[in-house]
């Protein structure tokens, strides 16, 4: 009988390009709800920034690897880039997607609510974090998360794709 070889096994992490990539998405869609609210297109806005919330909880429970945007990245943007110098852990990016989710779904129940600038407000909120993360790579939700493990108030979770 002769030995299989073991399967490769797929490295821990992800392209950290992707979610900066998805960063960049957010805050043109967040910056579109601010917009449509602050010219009284209410509706209009509530209904994107429903539909962005949608797609921030498919990042925080399928995690960043499956990501809508993210597989965009994965394929229109990755197969022209070079392989990236190191990849990076899940767990914070996807923190940071459970962030941008209960920042989002308060604009929309306040939305709902009828609170009509709870949807801008909260748009403006989650719009400042997707922004800093797309042009600075600086990464609200993921130092939040940091911060947290290093406090003992979460376990780091094992890295998972």
């Amino acid at each position: 009988m002769t030995q299989q070889p073991a399967p490769a096994r797929k490295p821990a992490g992800i392209d950290p390009r992707g979610p900066r990539f998805g960063a960049s998405i957010t805050a043109v869609v967040l910056l579109v709800v601010i917009f449509l609210a602050l010219v009284g297109a209410s509706g209009a806005a509530l209904a994107l920034l429903a539909l962005q919330t949608v797609v921030f909880a498919w990042g925080t429970f399928a995690g960043v690897a499956r990501h809508p945007y993210g597989l965009l990245y994965k394929t229109l943007v990755r197969p022209r880039l070079g392989a990236p110098a190191a990849l990076e852990d899940p767990a914070p990016p996807t923190f940071a997607q459970g962030i941008g989710l209960v920042v989002a779904l308060a604009g929309v129940v306040l939305g709902l609510a009828g609170v009509p600038a709870g949807v801008p407000i909260a748009a403006a909120a989650a719009f400042v974090a997707a922004f800093l993360n797309a042009v600075f790579d600086y990464c609200l939700g993921c130092q939040l998360y940091l911060l947290l493990v290093r406090a003992r108030i979460i376990g780091r979770g094992p890295a998972s794709v």
